[in-house]
C-alpha cells in the first residue's frame, strides 16, 4: 500500500452498497487553478506597489508561474481522488471512513464540498463540476 492512497481503500460491510461516487472534474480544476493565479497575480503586483517596488508587473509574472506551476504539478493527483457515497459511510482517500451518522454540516466552498463532523473534522471534496448536486446526494442518502 502507497503512503497516500487516491481512492477508497476501505472494504465495504455486508449489504453496504455504495450511492454514488465522486471524481474531481479536470474543467472545474483548471478554472479554479486559473482564478488562483488572478488572486496570486494581484497580490504579488499588491505586495510590490507596497513596498515601492518600480516593477510591479514582476508580481504577475510571479503569482502566474506559482500557480502554473502548483496546478500542472497537482493535476494527476487531484484528478485520481475518488469519493465514495454508500447507504452508510462517505469513503475517501488515505482510508478516510466518515459514518454518515457523524456528519453535522455538508456546505459548498466554491467548486467543493465540505463535510464536518460532529467531532470537528472537515474533509473537501474538491473540484465539482456540479458542487450543489453532489450537496444534495450527500444529504439525501445522510437522511435517507
Amino acid at each position: 500500500m502507497k503512503d497516500y492512497e487516491l481512492t477508497p481503500t476501505v472494504d465495504l460491510d455486508p449489504g453496504e452498497r455504495v450511492q454514488a461516487s465522486f471524481r474531481a472534474d479536470r474543467m472545474t480544476y483548471w478554472r479554479d487553478m486559473a482564478w488562483m493565479a488572478v488572486v496570486a497575480m494581484l497580490a504579488g503586483m499588491a505586495v510590490l506597489w507596497a513596498v515601492g517596488n518600480p516593477h510591479v508587473w514582476t508580481g504577475a509574472v510571479g503569482g502566474l508561474a506559482a500557480i502554473g506551476l502548483r496546478g500542472w504539478y497537482a493535476h494527476s493527483d487531484e484528478m485520481g481522488i475518488r469519493w465514495d457515497l454508500t447507504d452508510r459511510r462517505l469513503l475517501g482517500p488515505a482510508g478516510r471512513d466518515i459514518p454518515l451518522r457523524d456528519i453535522e454540516t455538508v456546505r459548498r466552498l466554491g467548486s467543493a464540498v465540505q463535510v464536518i463532523t460532529r467531532g470537528g473534522d472537515k474533509h473537501l471534496i474538491k473540484y465539482q463540476a456540479d458542487s450543489a448536486a453532489v450537496m444534495a446526494d450527500l444529504e439525501r442518502v445522510k437522511g435517507g
